[in-house]
């Protein structure tokens, strides 16, 4: 089955660049356009996309906005890719914070642009991690660090956790662990729940909003 994707930008012409590049490819598919993030709810509980790639900066409801109405209102919400113009847009971590899974540059190739939407919808690692951590040095508030004391993480669960902020996926965690895919899964999904995180993305935010890994 392919990833389907929603496009939600109010430039046409961005639209129309992102739906050829990912419709040209036999492993995605473009289900729908919205000019707005307030068409999002709707088109995503009609057209259960994979992937949502939203603009964060729209003129009647922002992508901040969208992507908390849809983690709020929508039953197994998809993942959302932030489509931006400038990578330390503060708008960019707020998305992030909000639950967002990662970002994507309006400028980027379209080799780019295809490897986002299909790493996103995976969900097995960081989408730009070193950009993620940029933004966290520079807009997180540190705000979390009672979430991470409160998970009581295990020794094991910490490792795994510094691995995934640098933006390992599970096979390479595992190989840098010594030990099973299922194993780095199993660790993953119990850092998610104790942390209170949708993804990796988040986890990732609250690790270093809680100063448990250096964003610098």
């Amino acid at each position: 089955m392919p990833v389907t994707v929603l496009l939600v930008d109010d430039e046409p012409l961005v639209r129309a660049g992102l739906r050829a590049v990912l419709d040209a490819q036999p492993d995605i598919e473009v289900v729908g356009e919205a000019a707005d993030g307030a068409s999002v709810v709707p088109l995503v509980r009609q057209l259960r996309p994979d992937v949502v790639a939203m603009d964060v900066r729209m003129p009647l409801l922002d992508g901040i906005q969208a992507t908390r109405a849809v983690l709020r209102t929508v039953d197994s919400p998809p993942k959302i890719l932030v489509v931006t113009t400038f990578e330390n847009d503060e708008y960019v971590y707020e998305a992030l914070r909000a639950g967002a899974d990662g970002f994507l540059l309006k400028r980027s190739r379209p080799s780019e642009i295809v490897h986002a939407v299909r790493l996103v919808a995976e969900g097995e690692t960081l989408l730009f991690p070193a950009a993620v951590r940029a933004l966290a040095a520079e807009y997180g508030n540190h705000g979390a660090r009672a979430v991470l004391e409160r998970a009581a993480l295990t020794e094991r669960e910490e490792a795994v956790l510094r691995l995934m902020a640098r933006g390992l996926t599970n096979v390479e965690i595992a190989s840098e662990l010594i030990v099973g895919t299922e194993t780095v899964k199993s660790h993953v999904s119990a850092i998610l729940a104790k942390l209170g995180a949708r993804d990796r993305t988040q986890a990732v935010i609250t690790a270093y909003e809680s100063g448990f890994v250096s964003p610098a």
